[in-house]
């Protein structure tokens, strides 16, 4: 059964079937093909997945990132971080570096982050003459950091998947992120200083610095107050993501004042739309990840793995390898789904913990976004700049160098982000 689910499934998706509906078709086949498999005991277990309390917080922190992400929030963070950083060896790019840190802690998704902040940045870094391939680069990258540090909604996934906690993926995500978000901009100024690429020059406006800082206040206190209540036991996860779309409202309507009932309404419905292709992702994993429990695969990879690899690092290694190899195909949502139960047998026979497998997980993933051949922050990056993506591709190895770096923290020194 689960090389029938494997053979329908990746001939699904090369004739460029949607990853859902790819999902289900490997498993009305695997259903289909054997009599001990009921039709409805299927759709059952699809229907109970999204009957889950804490999945609530997904269209409360998108409806956030929407409210905030948009109208003189995004103008003054990038404002603000082109007069700190913008006359520095590398500074356009690492704008684009900090700038997604910003915005990860209101976001949640690396493809929202890509959008938004490329259409203010890539006009910017064409105007000064920046190469723009290496401008696509950096934010692909960067873009990244959104689903690592809070809210990251592949985490809400994978906590649903492993009844892991969300506030302690949450809490673990911040010292990656910034691992990332310091080794990405130490890699701006690297290539900024060796090719000597163009810098801000225009005289500093110190009224508009202070303009700028205080309208991004809000963007910098929100990670910090989510992290504050889920830490300190204040709210739950999705208690906070309701307080959070509030919280972004109540900014949007009475500091920057640009909330209008048309803006609102694209908010809702951006949220909703995204939301429902998120649902039907769970749905189609969850019969896939049944399925594939019933016909016992998880068990069987795990006890392959204790008879024939001995060593921890080794099997460490394994998941990486494995994990890198799948993401750079499977869109993140679904490859959180259905790794989680093939991977979470396997880390509890070497004793690693749930939250390390988490971030992990949602680290190698995070490297398949900007990974050919379906790299998702690749391809808009690279629309936004008009390059080639075998242009941007070029310029990014110092980028791998620094996530690979960040993921063998992860991987390997587990008391980096368990505390």
């Amino acid at each position: 059964m689960s090389a029938l689910i494997l053979f329908v499934f990746l001939g699904a998706a090369a004739l460029a079937v949607p990853i859902a509906h790819a999902l289900l078709l490997a498993a009305l086949a695997a259903a289909a093909s054997t009599d001990r498999v009921p039709l409805d005991l299927l759709v059952q277990q699809m229907v109970a997945q999204v009957q889950s309390f804490p999945l609530i917080a997904i269209p409360f922190f998108m409806l956030t990132g929407s409210l905030m992400m948009g109208g003189k929030l995004g103008q003054a963070i990038v404002g603000v971080l082109t007069h700190l950083v913008g006359r520095w060896h590398g500074g356009p790019a690492q704008v684009s570096v900090l700038s997604s840190t910003l915005f990860g802690g209101v976001s949640g998704s690396a493809v929202a982050d890509a959008s938004a902040i490329g259409s203010l940045i890539m006009p910017w870094h064409r105007r000064l003459g920046y190469p723009m391939a290496f401008s696509a680069a950096s934010l692909a990258c960067a873009a990244t950091i959104d689903i690592i540090i809070p809210p990251s909604i592949p985490m809400i996934l994978y906590a649903l998947s492993s009844n892991a906690s969300i506030a302690a993926l949450f809490y673990a995500g911040i010292l990656p992120g910034l691992l990332l978000c310091g080794g990405f901009m130490v890699a701006c100024w690297w290539v900024g200083k060796r090719r000597n690429l163009p810098r801000e020059t225009a005289p500093a406006d110190r009224a508009k610095f202070r303009r700028d800082l205080f309208l991004s206040l809000p963007a910098i206190a929100l990670p910090v107050l989510i992290v504050v209540f889920l830490r300190f036991g204040i709210a739950t996860p999705t208690e906070v993501a309701v307080l959070a779309a509030l919280f972004s409202g109540a900014v949007s309507a009475l500091m920057y004042r640009d909330l209008s009932l048309k803006r609102l309404h694209h908010a809702i419905l951006e949220a909703g739309l995204a939301t429902g292709v998120v649902l039907l992702v769970i749905m189609a994993s969850a019969a896939i990840g049944w399925l594939l429990t019933f016909d016992q695969m998880p068990q069987n990879i795990a006890q392959w793995v204790q008879q024939n690899v001995t060593t921890k690092w080794v099997v460490i290694l394994l998941m990486n390898l494995m994990m890198l190899f799948l993401g750079m195909f499977i869109d993140l949502p679904a490859a959180v789904l259905l790794l989680t139960p093939v991977f979470l047998p396997l880390a509890q026979t070497i004793g690693m913990d749930p939250i390390q497998l988490g971030l992990m997980m949602v680290v190698n993933l995070a490297i398949g976004l900007y990974t050919p051949p379906v790299g998702t922050t690749l391809f808009i990056t690279s629309a936004l700049a008009k390059v080639k993506v075998g242009e941007t591709v070029r310029e990014m190895w110092p980028f791998y160098l620094v996530a690979l770096t960040v993921l063998g923290i992860v991987s390997y020194v587990p008391a980096s982000i368990l505390r």
